[in-house]
């Protein structure tokens, strides 16, 4: 063997099948048992990019995220919202137990500039997550992929919302979830996970207060 080869094989960046399994993710408790039985490391991958898909805003999307942010922040993480459809309402995000002190929201002149202040926040190193509603970067692979190794490189959870019909497309992402009402609850589909395959959609049913995001007038198009 080549000693080219052999110092490849040998950088820790390289995996060979005998080696064992892959070393897991470091995960952040999603807070509802069922996800975490579904989510490989039990719980949301912390240094990745999580696609949030559905067909409608204000469906329960957020309040599936809610303890988990709000754990972010008891750590002194930043939580940073790039152009959210609704004003973020602060006695809902209180009452979940969210440190409303690191809140900070993003409001983008345009797009290319929503995409820039997602990444530069990703890649930080403060922010625990950042939620991002950026159009454009829903419609671009190559962004797609610069927010997931951002993601990486600032070990910081990435949330992307979009519209469910983004579903069939591929994606970087490390996880891609498609939230849909369901009675008093969320059904949760699982449609791609680093290490599994698709689940059926879990019945998950957050306890809370029932809204995060108001004001209607402040709402911006997003899908």
């Amino acid at each position: 063997m080549s000693s080219a080869l052999e110092h490849l094989l040998h950088h820790p960046g390289v995996w060979r099948g005998r080696d064992g399994a892959l070393a897991p993710e470091e995960t952040l408790p999603t807070g509802f048992a069922i996800l975490d039985e579904a989510l490989p490391g039990g719980g949301w991958p912390r240094a990745a990019l999580t696609e949030v898909l559905s067909a409608h805003q204000g469906i329960g999307e957020l309040r599936l995220l809610m303890p988990a942010l709000a754990a972010l922040t008891r750590e002194g993480r930043w939580l940073a919202w790039v152009d959210p459809p609704y004003v973020p309402y602060v006695p809902a995000l209180a009452s979940w137990g969210v440190d409303l002190s690191r809140l900070l929201v993003v409001r983008a002149a345009s797009g290319d500039e929503g995409l820039w202040a997602v990444e530069q926040a990703l890649r930080s190193g403060v922010c625990g997550a950042v939620l991002a509603w950026s159009r454009d970067a829903a419609r671009d692979g190559r962004s797609l992929r610069r927010l997931q190794l951002a993601s990486e490189a600032g070990r910081s959870w990435g949330l992307l919302f979009r519209s469910v019909r983004w579903a069939a497309e591929p994606s970087p992402a490390s996880v891609r979830l498609l939230v849909e009402p369901a009675g008093p609850g969320v059904a949760v589909s699982l449609l791609k996970c680093r290490g599994r395959g698709p689940s059926a959609p879990l019945q998950v049913f957050p306890r809370g207060p029932t809204g995060v995001g108001l004001q209607a007038s402040e709402r911006t198009r997003c899908n």
